[in-house]
């Protein structure tokens, strides 16, 4: 009976990976074409039975997720056979810096649904911050392959690369402000420059916040 249920466990797990193949780009492709409208999808989707939830999209974390590891091996791939990196000791480990990574990607979605439940006065607890953490996660991959991607390509030894780099990654950075903008003003109420403003701020802390955290690990944890 333990070897059926491993069995079965096995066919689920096969079936599980094999679907992301499938869901994956569809859900990439939904969350580029209509940003907003898979932000309410997320929230929609989490009133539902939780057997009955993303069932035509990946789920908003774990598309996070996949997309970091995307990235991840786009650097192992391409970029450390082009030009060596020798990082500190704690995130030479490949799964410390997948981590690292997702913690640090992570941060966005979660000041973005912070400043929401806040504006709202809405107490903040683990199941009032867990819809608007999903809905943002949504936008945030993109965000994240796009910055990734550039920042990969500005690690790249050449004035072609580095420059497309520097513009992959102010697209992407455009792209997401304009997407979180238009989310704040409608579901805040307010006006598209304090918008923009709010959302500017947010994404200033989240990057004061990822670059903070990575001179702590370069430079505290590399000399413990």
């Amino acid at each position: 009976m333990d070897f059926m249920r491993l069995l079965k466990s096995l066919e689920e797990l096969l079936y599980e990976l094999a679907s992301w193949l499938v869901f994956y780009p569809m859900t990439m492709w939904r969350t580029l074409r209509r940003p907003q409208a898979m932000m309410r999808y997320a929230d929609v989707e989490l009133a539902d039975d939780v057997a009955e939830q993303y069932t035509d999209t990946l789920s908003p974390p774990l598309f996070l997720l996949i997309t970091l590891l995307i990235a991840h091996g786009f650097e192992l791939a391409l970029v450390r056979q082009e030009t060596p990196w020798a990082p500190p000791s704690f995130l030479a480990s490949d799964a410390n810096l997948l981590m690292f990574r997702a913690v640090a990607f992570s941060v966005f979605p979660l000041l973005m649904a912070l400043a929401l439940l806040r504006h709202r006065g809405i107490r903040i607890d683990r199941s009032t911050l867990k819809r608007p953490f999903y809905s943002q996660c949504y936008v945030a991959a993109p965000f994240a392959l796009l910055a990734s991607a550039g920042g990969l390509l500005t690690r790249i030894d050449t004035a072609e690369t580095r420059l497309a780099g520097l513009a992959l990654f102010g697209l992407a950075t455009l792209w997401y402000l304009t997407v979180e903008t238009r989310w704040f003003a409608k579901h805040l109420d307010l006006s598209l420059p304090r918008a923009a403003f709010k959302v500017t701020v947010i994404l200033f802390e989240g990057l004061v916040a990822t670059l903070l955290a990575g001179a702590a690990i370069a430079y505290g944890l590399a000399d413990a």
